[in-house]
């Protein structure tokens, strides 16, 4: 049978009086508070490992890094020196050869002694251009559509109004498309989405209306979330990845499937296979699904990449936290490995060259 473990806070009454039952009491103790202490620097070491981790050396979001000072960035410093690059077009006015407007500004008299100028001919003309934005104001557009009645058989007919102007008054596409940017693109409140428009464009809406406005363009977009869906599911390469977000106040999770050229994303209070079944991607997916191997992955049948990044990030774990000097070359070797394969790329060239100069 096995002993009851002795408090580690013992009295010196108590420590004399194992000191007393002789060595082997004694070697006793000391074992077990030995095993105690190794276990206790285990605990530490992986509870200081954890509170280490941030983007940089693990999975973690960025958004759990708190504000502390970020250091030491994984990507390989650039040779090129910081602002424009040689070639690179810029983004300078030009000189417009057909502008809008054309304003002449003549001059009237003589800045000298104030003789009128009026029927002088112009010796020369010299011009600056200003771009700028038009007064911006609502334009109301009404719609009429004609009634006939027909002389043959007495049928009314009607004309058919746009698709716009579907009731008695309403906005129109353009100024709602407004709404959802302002509120999706540039993620302002809604309440302030309502003082742009006040402010900039003189109209004053309500809040439910942008809301109406959103939901309307949902309803419009399921066909083309549909295609990228189904795109993305016959794709042969698919990233894959989650990360937490705050709904009304409760931890969900933001499921995302990209390729090179579209990007699906899918929002659920799960984080694992429930959530990933009703995204619809992987249940169907045979290709490559590249991801950091969280285990819910692994439930499916496609072929499985971990990705490099997250590789980077643990690798730099190891090496701050572990002081293993071959997780740094492990990472020189993956960066250069890429650093390779996108120079290759740029050459227009689709395979790497074997040291003899043949490709694979």
């Amino acid at each position: 049978m096995s002993q009851p473990k002795r408090s580690i806070q013992l009295s010196e009454a108590e420590i004399r009086a194992i000191y007393g039952e002789g060595e082997a009491a004694v070697v006793s103790l000391v074992t077990e508070l030995l095993e105690r202490l190794s276990r206790l620097e285990a605990e530490v070491k992986e509870l200081k490992g954890q509170l280490s981790k941030d983007s940089r050396n693990s999975s973690k979001p960025p958004s759990g890094d708190g504000f502390g000072k970020r250091t030491r960035s994984l990507r390989r410093k650039s040779d090129q020196s910081s602002g424009g690059q040689a070639g690179h077009p810029g983004q300078t006015l030009e000189w417009s050869p057909d502008p809008d407007v054309v304003e002449r500004h003549p001059v009237g008299e003589c800045s000298g002694c104030g003789a009128s100028l009026a029927t002088v001919p112009v010796e020369d003309v010299l011009a600056r251009q200003v771009f700028d934005l038009p007064p911006i104001a609502l334009v109301v557009t009404e719609h009429q559509v004609e009634v006939k009645g027909c002389p043959h058989c007495g049928q009314v007919n009607q004309g058919s109004f746009p698709p716009e102007a579907n009731t008695v008054v309403q906005y129109g596409p353009r100024l709602r498309g407004m709404m959802v940017y302002l509120m999706e693109g540039q993620l302002l409140p809604s309440s302030r989405v309502c003082d742009v428009l006040r402010d900039l464009v003189g109209v004053t809406v309500s809040e439910g209306t942008l809301y109406n406005a959103r939901e309307q363009c949902f309803e419009h977009l399921a066909s083309i979330e549909s295609e990228i869906q189904h795109a993305i599911q016959d794709a042969a390469v698919v990233h894959f990845d989650e990360t937490g977000m705050r709904v009304n106040q409760r931890l969900w999770w933001l499921h995302v499937a990209s390729t090179q050229g579209l990007t699906y994303y899918f929002a659920h209070p799960k984080r694992g296979q429930v959530a990933m079944n009703e995204m619809g991607i992987l249940p169907e997916f045979s290709g490559h699904a590249v991801h950091d191997g969280w285990k819910s992955y692994q439930g499916y049948d496609c072929e499985h990449v971990l990705c490099n990044a997250h590789h980077l990030r643990e690798l730099q774990y190891i090496l701050e936290h572990y002081g293993q000097g071959w997780a740094f070359q492990m990472s020189l070797l993956l960066a250069t490995i890429h650093h390779t394969v996108e120079a290759v790329k740029a050459e227009g060239k689709s395979a790497l060259s074997n040291p003899d100069g043949t490709v694979n």
